[in-house]
């Protein structure tokens, strides 16, 4: 039978170890916790040392007692709900899902689980490669009182904050894709703006030094241009693709609750157009595509 949610669990598992989910799945083997992992593509080389590779998703389910996933999309997240709905041996109670699939999606993860006795709560996460690998990520929770502080050991061993956001699923995905929408935001318009002033004769590290010590500063001019752009590294850990796919879940989120939607199917729309343009690309990469569609 499955432990109560709110009680601490002796065993974890991870689903996905991508981009994200194996530095994350990494720094909590190293803080001690037993762990059964599981790569979803087959890969058992990108299992951390100290952590036991599981061979099946019902390995998983039937050997741990809250599982972590950390997969791209709500699709994926589904197909393991519906698979632990439907193992013939469940020992969990409780599933974290720290990937990014929508509100929509996390509410209907829950309600999947809530009949079988099965606590979802919804952790997406911002940080990027560099944070999950240093444990600096923010992690924005929605559940249960207790559920955290269940888990809270846990979370702190792979994430510098954790923000209790709200009580019920779907609230952590909303705060997150607020964030990343700001953040592609920032780094679209920033884009745009930067390419005027390359196009009347001024240096980009030049703007990029007044920006931030004006009003105009942003997280891309502060993080993305300095450290990614202007050193030609675009190695930010994260793909245009997901940023793509998350302004996609904001205009989704944004159309069901029926709020104010001007500047955002703009912003979309310069992510979808980047993410064709530039397949596999980092996302840092929009400058690329902003600076040749300002040349044209």
């Amino acid at each position: 039978m499955p432990r109560e949610p709110g009680v601490s669990p002796e065993r974890l598992g991870f689903i996905g170890l991508g981009q994200m989910g194996g530095p994350m799945a990494a720094n909590v083997v190293a803080a001690g916790f037993d762990l059964l992992c599981l790569d979803k593509a087959g890969t058992l080389e990108r299992v951390p040392e100290g952590a036991t590779a599981a061979h099946s998703a019902q390995e998983v389910f039937a050997g741990t007692d809250s599982i972590l996933l950390s997969l791209p999309d709500g699709a994926a997240t589904l197909t393991v709900v519906d698979e632990l709905l439907e193992a013939p041996e469940r020992r969990v109670s409780t599933v974290v899902d720290l990937s990014t699939v929508g509100p929509a999606v996390a509410s209907e993860a829950a309600g999947r689980l809530e009949p079988a006795g099965v606590a979802y709560v919804d952790g997406p996460v911002s940080g990027g490669t560099a944070g999950a690998r240093a444990a600096t990520i923010s992690l924005m929770f929605a559940g249960p009182d207790d559920v955290l502080a269940a888990h809270r050991e846990l979370l702190d061993s792979f994430t510098g904050n954790v923000f209790h956001v709200g009580l019920l699923p779907g609230q952590g995905q909303t705060m997150k894709l607020v964030n990343n929408f700001l953040s592609a935001t920032a780094l679209a318009a920033s884009s745009e703006a930067l390419v005027l002033g390359l196009s009347q004769g001024l240096r980009l590290e030049t703007m990029v030094e007044v920006l931030n010590a004006s009003t105009g500063r942003n997280s891309a001019t502060v993080d993305k241009f300095p450290n990614r752009v202007l050193t030609g590294a675009f190695d930010a850990g994260f793909r245009t693709a997901l940023m793509a796919k998350d302004l996609r879940l904001y205009a989704q989120a944004v159309d069901a609750a029926g709020t104010h939607a001007e500047v955002g199917p703009a912003v979309s729309a310069v992510w979808q157009r980047a993410d064709e343009a530039l397949p596999g690309s980092d996302f840092t990469r929009i400058w690329q595509f902003v600076e040749r569609a300002g040349g044209d």
